[in-house]
Formats: structure tokens, C-alpha cells, sequence
């Protein structure tokens, strides 16, 4: 779960609020009622709010609206949806960010929604469809991320602070990946330090752990190292033993990279150290996770240099992509990768939505019937005669008559061997 502020859209007034991100100034707000929402379930939901499905009612163009949770708060959730809009805003052009069509307001409750480019799944369900993905397609989707991070980082130098497969959205085909949800993200050219505490945790870099003040983009960096690792293979590279405890996150990601001293991190050596890490090993094993058939020796550089403890020595994105991993030629978001993806695993996934968690419910609702009562197959039967009676022209021996399956009109007939019948007769 990400961590850091996130208020809720409550009730206000319709004044017009203004974007306040990188650049300030004026935005037209529009209405949610020029969008036809789809019957689908959310895209997605967490502790912000839920993302949508709609259709622009004139233009017919699909899109993702994202509405914020009520709770009261409408400035600071204007704020937040505000600042997450002029991001976006400030991105573009960026293929590899979800574009934003702008800030719309509800006319039922007045909450703000932001409505982006419809992409696809995220990168989490994508992965859980599949066996770990090959390292020829990591790669490609490594440049594009790293790509889209780098020019992110550049003229507005917009750190986005929660990378992670749930925030990475997956084009059709499996073309090209993009980061979204920047609802936590910041500028270094007008945040304040000491910068905030926030993200998800198992993607955290050790600085933002530790609580330093004055971290940089090198905390979305590492997170694109836990995405890799994740995408070779389908696992959270550093799990802790208990949730949301940053002591323990250290200590799994000290138990892979090994305990940071006085050469490999003078900065971390010579602050206090918690007790709990004294036994850490000091051997980074990051190597025996990832083995050549895995991942290349060019592939685990670029993976190392982006998973190094110490920020002052973990590559940029601008230095990783200049790395030999990526010289061949890569794929292009117009090649289909599709053919290379790994086959989808048929897997039956249930969502449980809490009653009442959004105004709009566009919630699958699933109903657990009793099973069937088997039906009669309509087989062919054999009925055994009994012999007849001494005298007569037929042996004793039994005699095995098959009686053709009923029509369907006639189930409840009584049948008579046509033996009998003529003997009657």
C-alpha cells in the first residue's frame, strides 16, 4: 500500500480551481455528464478513490477517469487531483506516461475526476497471467520505462516517487508499457525539503527508508530495479517479514545485497545502525537470484547498477540506457511483441468491492448457484427376458433384448418386449 498523502474529493462549491505544479495557471474545467461510463468493473481501486472506464459521449474516445474517495476534505483532495493533473501535464509529450485529457468535476457530488488516456491492464495483473517474461522483452520494456522516467526527470525534474507494477499501464498486445497515477509525485524544483516520506514500501529505496531529507529521482531508479527483477521472475525481489515496518524492509533488502559499510556506503556506516542489522550478512547474493539463463552478464549490470544501495553511486536513467544491454536494436511500441510474450495462464480471478465504497457502482456482481442435478444421459438399455416357460419353441436360455432410448415426448411409457406382445397376442 502506498504511503504519503492522499486526500478524498468531498462536497464544495463550483468555483474554478487552478493547476498548481510546475507552471501556475488557469485550466477550463469540464463535466462528467459529457461521459457515457462503461458497465465494466473500476480499473482500479485502492485507498485513493477508483478508475473508470468512459466514453466521451461527442468524440467517442475511451478513457480512464479517475474519481477520488469522499471524505470530506474537498480542498485538499482538489489539491491533490490538481497537482497530479498539472504533472501529467507537465510530462507530456511523454509516450511512455499516460496522457491526461484534463480535470472534470461530478455534477451529482462536485468531486474532481481526471480523465487519462485508456491504456489497459496494469503491469501486476499482466504478470500474474504469466510466467516470468524473457529477458529480450524485459529489456524492451526496461528501455521504454527507463526512457519515459528520464525525460520525466529532465527540464521539470518530476520525481514520481511510487513506481511500481500496480502504477505501470500495458498497451494492447503487450506494445508498450506506461507509468501513471503520479498522485504522489513531486518536483524538486519547488518541494521543500525535508522532502515527505512516501511510496509503497517492497519498492523503496533504502534512503527513503532511512528517512533522509534530501533524497532525488535516484528513488525512482531503484524502484525500475524491483520492477525488472519482478518481470524475470513474477516475485517481489525484497520481501519482508512484517508489513509496513521499515526495519524490516532493510533487512530484506540487506539479506540480498549485503550490508552496506564503510566503502560501499560511508554515509549509511556512519549514522546509527539499528541493532537488528549487526548479523547481516555482508555478501550481495543479488547474482545467485538471477543466473545467465536468466539474465545476461549485460542484463545483471544494468539490474546491479540500478539496485545499489548507495544513491551516490546508483546509475540514472540517463546512465543505464547507455549501457551495452540496450545497444542492439529494440523493439519499437509499432513491433508486435505479442508473439513473444509467454501464453496467458487461465486463471479465474474474484474481486471482492465493498457495498457503497463509490456513488457509481460499476461493480461485477457474482452469483454462487447450487450445482446442476446431473441429467440422465440418453443411453441405449439392455433388459433381460426371462426364458420361457417348458413347451415351447424357445430355448431355455435367457434372451437379452436392447430397447432404444426413449423420444423425448414418450419418457414415461411402459415398454413391452416384443416377444411378450405376440405371445399375448
Amino acid at each position: 500500500m502506498a504511503v504519503g498523502k492522499r486526500p478524498a474529493a468531498g462536497h464544495g462549491t463550483d468555483q474554478e480551481p487552478e493547476i498548481s505544479c510546475c507552471k501556475r495557471r488557469r485550466v477550463r474545467i469540464g463535466t462528467t455528464a459529457a461521459f457515457e461510463f462503461d458497465d465494466t468493473p473500476c480499473l482500479d481501486e485502492g485507498s485513493f478513490g477508483a478508475v473508470l472506464k468512459a466514453r466521451h459521449r461527442v468524440t467517442g474516445k475511451t478513457v480512464a477517469i479517475k474519481v477520488l474517495r469522499s471524505n470530506g476534505d474537498l480542498a485538499a483532495a482538489n489539491k491533490e487531483i490538481q497537482d497530479e493533473a498539472g504533472f501529467l501535464e507537465a510530462c507530456s509529450p511523454n509516450p511512455y506516461v499516460v496522457g491526461s485529457h484534463g480535470l472534470f468535476r461530478d455534477p451529482e457530488t462536485y468531486n474532481l475526476c481526471l480523465a487519462m488516456d485508456y491504456v489497459g491492464p496494469n503491469l501486476h495483473a499482466f504478470l500474474s497471467e504469466r510466467p516470468p517474461l524473457p529477458e529480450a522483452i524485459v529489456k524492451a520494456y526496461m528501455w521504454q520505462l527507463l526512457t519515459g522516467a528520464n525525460k520525466m526527470h529532465g527540464k521539470d525534474r518530476i520525481v514520481h516517487r511510487d513506481i511500481k507494477p500496480q502504477n505501470i499501464l500495458v498497451g494492447e498486445g503487450g506494445k508498450i508499457l506506461k507509468l501513471c497515477d503520479l498522485g504522489l509525485a513531486m518536483s524538486l524544483k519547488t518541494a521543500r525539503k525535508p522532502y515527505d516520506y512516501a511510496g509503497t514500501m517492497p519498492y523503496m529505496a533504502p534512503e527513503m527508508l532511512l528517512g533522509k531529507p534530501d533524497y532525488d529521482a535516484g528513488v525512482d531508479v531503484w524502484s525500475l530495479g524491483c520492477v525488472m527483477a519482478e518481470m524475470l521472475t513474477g516475485e517481489t525481489l525484497f520481501k519482508a517479514d512484517k508489513k509496513d515496518d521499515r526495519t524490516s524492509q532493510l533487512s530484506a533488502i540487506f539479506r540480498v545485497l549485503g550490508f552496506p559499510d564503510e566503502t560501499t556506503w560511508p554515509e549509511f556506516a556512519a549514522a546509527e545502525v539499528p541493532r537488528v542489522f549487526y548479523n547481516a550478512q555482508q555478501h550481495n547474493t543479488l547474482g545467485n537470484l538471477f543466473p545467465r539463463e536468466t539474465l545476461s552478464h549485460d542484463g545483471f549490470q544494468v539490474l546491479k547498477g540500478l539496485l545499489e544501495c548507495n544513491p551516490a553511486r546508483r546509475l540514472t536513467t540517463a546512465a543505464a540506457l547507455q549501457l551495452p544491454w540496450f545497444a542492439p536494436k529494440l523493439p519499437t511500441p509499432t513491433d508486435d511483441v505479442s508473439k513473444s510474450l509467454p501464453p496467458v495462464r487461465n486463471v479465474l480471478r474474484i474481486k471482492i468491492v465493498p457495498a457503497g465504497t463509490l456513488k457509481k457502482k460499476n461493480v461485477l456482481r457474482i452469483k454462487f448457484t447450487a450445482a446442476a442435478a446431473p441429467k440422465k444421459k440418453n443411453l441405449r438399455r439392455i433388459k433381460v427376458i426371462p426364458p420361457a416357460t417348458p413347451g415351447t419353441k424357445e430355448s431355455l436360455l435367457q434372451r437379452i433384448k436392447v430397447i432404444p432410448p426413449a423420444t423425448p415426448q414418450m419418457k414415461n411409457v411402459l415398454r413391452i418386449p416384443l416377444a411378450m406382445w405376440n405371445k399375448a397376442m
